[in-house]
């Protein structure tokens, strides 16, 4: 084995600010590092902490068995990996791009078709903080390739490798994103109106830390819930609807955007209607479940 694929060497295309979180991990672990991207100022950031440099796609697959693709989605791939198509026979991707969990199917295919081995990764990630306690990667593929390459991308960040689905990775990233997007929205009306009511956020942050302790219970009550249809009664989606409506008030009382909320509302407004129709709970979860909502 050359020293140029050797397992402490690998090629990173793709700088934006979690590309370029991934080359100080691995230089700081010791691999050594080949770096591509579209622009070169940050490039020359990455070569200065010592990174090399490949000057086009083509140099950066033939440094390393192995390639791992930071983009801002898969079609970036297909853009950047067509520029050097006849250099991937023999090598290895490991796309840790977000998408969706087909697109990361369809791109595996066509990296395979074109003679390269392939996994898949969604970075689950504190920000681009990847050194971060709670940060880690889900992984998916199959099983001999992740495992053949685990140890020379340890150092991104721990490893959840979820099974051979190509997709698997991305089901479980965009679920997670999922919960994260609402919460930042609601995190953002909720210090809103705790502003605009003429009160300090940084009084209020640590009852939000307090109350946050309780998720996990209502995730894990949910779940076995929403494993048997959902979580619902007629009396509880009507208090739920009541309860919005309040949160609604509140902060447009004070003149906070309250969209987030009345879109909330609507769910609980739709599952009890719902509800009545047929006679019986008809949760939230379901109504999402069957895209009749």
């Amino acid at each position: 084995m050359s020293e140029h694929t050797s397992p402490r060497s690998v090629s990173v295309v793709g700088l934006g600010p979690m590309g370029q979180a991934m080359v100080r991990a691995f230089l700081d672990a010791g691999v050594e590092v080949t770096v591509w991207n579209r622009s070169t100022d940050k490039v020359d950031a990455m070569v200065e902490l010592g990174a090399k440099r490949a000057g086009t796609v083509a140099e950066a697959l033939d440094a390393n068995e192995v390639t791992v693709l930071s983009l801002t989605h898969y079609a970036a791939m297909y853009d950047v990996l067509g520029q050097a198509t006849d250099h991937l026979p023999g090598k290895v991707i490991a796309n840790l791009s977000s998408d969706s969990p087909e697109k990361a199917r369809k791109g595996a295919q066509w990296v395979r078709a074109h003679g390269a081995q392939f996994i898949s990764g969604g970075v689950m990630s504190a920000g681009d903080n990847i050194v971060h306690p709670a940060s880690y990667i889900f992984y998916s593929g199959p099983r001999a390739v992740f495992d053949a390459h685990a140890e020379l991308l340890r150092p991104l960040s721990p490893q959840e490798y979820l099974g051979a689905d190509d997709g698997l990775a991305q089901v479980f990233y965009q679920a997670l994103l999922t919960i994260f997007h609402p919460w930042l929205l609601a995190f953002d009306q909720a210090t809103a109106l705790i502003d605009r009511s003429g009160h300090s956020i940084a009084q209020f942050v640590p009852f939000a830390i307090r109350s946050a302790a309780a998720f996990p219970y209502f995730m894990e009550e949910f779940s076995v819930a929403n494993q048997n249809g959902g979580w619902a009664t007629l009396a509880s989606l009507k208090i739920m609807d009541a309860g919005a409506q309040h949160i609604i008030d509140a902060s447009e009382e004070v003149g906070v955007d309250a969209t987030f909320s009345h879109t909330a509302q609507l769910f609980w407004r739709k599952a009890v209607a719902a509800s009545e129709e047929k006679g019986e709970a008809v949760s939230t979860y379901a109504l999402l479940r069957d895209g009749q909502s």
